[in-house]
């Protein structure tokens, strides 16, 4: 059976899993920065003498970023293990959720990993407005935006 655009269900999922695959080279190259970052940061004099919050900060930083990095692989993973057998829809189906999933973890490490450098820089007050200010920044370009436009499509 054909779709709309002419392409037999076997030819739509591998452009799909394509698709899918391209993408997450792009999320998973923020990823690699920021935890490279997040690495490096353990090393410095000025995170020994960090507070106890500031070092719970950094560690739910570092783990959402982990997080992150195993599911924005995942399907490519899967990918790997599976091509030969068949299963596209299956990478598709489970690709996008843990995709999605993945990409919560990043706005959260990216959030966090902010809200970590304006508490060092501004304190307490400015670390909630600025962390606020990201998470909506985030909220309305990756869920608020995309279902306006489904909606109105």
């Amino acid at each position: 059976m054909e779709s709309r655009t002419g392409e037999t269900r076997t030819e739509q999922l591998g452009r799909n899993v394509n698709e899918l695959l391209q993408e997450l080279r792009v999320a998973q190259a923020g990823v690699q920065i920021l935890f490279g970052f997040l690495l490096t940061v353990v090393f410095t004099a000025q995170f020994r003498a960090a507070s106890g919050f500031e070092k719970a900060l950094h560690l739910s930083a570092v783990l959402l970023a982990v997080s992150a990095t195993a599911l924005l692989a995942a399907p490519a993973v899967r990918h790997r293990v599976l091509f030969r057998a068949g299963a596209r829809e299956d990478i598709v189906a489970m690709g996008n959720r843990v995709v999605v999933a993945g990409l919560v973890c990043l706005a959260l490490a990216i959030t966090t990993t902010v809200a970590l450098i304006a508490k060092v820089v501004y304190g307490s007050v400015g670390m909630a407005i600025v962390a606020g200010a990201v998470l909506v920044l985030f909220a309305i370009l990756w869920a608020v935006v995309p279902r306006l436009v489904r909606w109105r499509g």
